[in-house]
């Protein structure tokens, strides 16, 4: 199975990586995508692992208020973090890639939420293998414009193919805290 990623140009999922380490071998590269593909897979009805300080996962229903949900506790996670700042980024685009996951997917999601290296990352996984496709739109449309919204707001975001169908996500960069310490 080839894993293919898209999203900005540059953008990439290594980036936290600490800024001494060089570039991985091919070797580390290899040993690192099987050990993400042959790791147990959980099911997208359950969070994908336990909440800790710095990382937060959730099941999201098939239902409309899913995404109004997801908002709400992207909130109040960035609450918890003292990540004010870029709540407001992250809510839309959090609310823009659940509405795209109901919309084009079938069976369950989940919401993840990380805070490494002064950067949040989110994700949503859906059982679907197909990516994002970008769109030309009219002026006057009313949708069809969240990979824009992603390219201006977010400083990375792609989509990964996963054994279990795809993970859409986007990283913002935060501002160092008291309240928040990144790992």
């Amino acid at each position: 199975m080839a894993l293919r990623a898209i999203g900005r140009p540059g953008s990439s999922r290594q980036a936290h990586r600490p800024s001494h380490v060089g570039p991985l071998s091919w070797a580390a590269r290899q040993r690192a995508l099987w050990s993400r593909l042959c790791a147990p897979v959980r099911p997208l009805d359950a969070p994908r692992c336990r909440a800790t300080d710095w990382e937060a996962s959730w099941p999201l229903g098939r239902e409309l208020t899913s995404v109004r949900d997801a908002r709400h506790l992207s909130i109040a996670q960035l609450k918890a973090w003292a990540l004010d700042d870029v709540a407001d980024t992250a809510e839309l685009l959090v609310s823009e890639l659940v509405t795209n996951a109901l919309r084009h997917t079938r069976g369950p999601l989940r919401l993840n939420l990380r805070l490494r290296d002064s950067r949040l990352l989110c994700e949503v996984e859906d059982t679907e293998s197909t990516g994002p496709v970008r769109r030309v739109v009219d002026a006057d449309a009313e949708g069809g414009r969240g990979i824009e919204l992603l390219e201006l707001l977010a400083d990375a975001w792609g989509s990964v193919r996963m054994p279990t169908g795809k993970t859409v996500w986007f990283e913002v960069r935060v501002k160092e805290c008291d309240g928040a310490r990144t790992a």
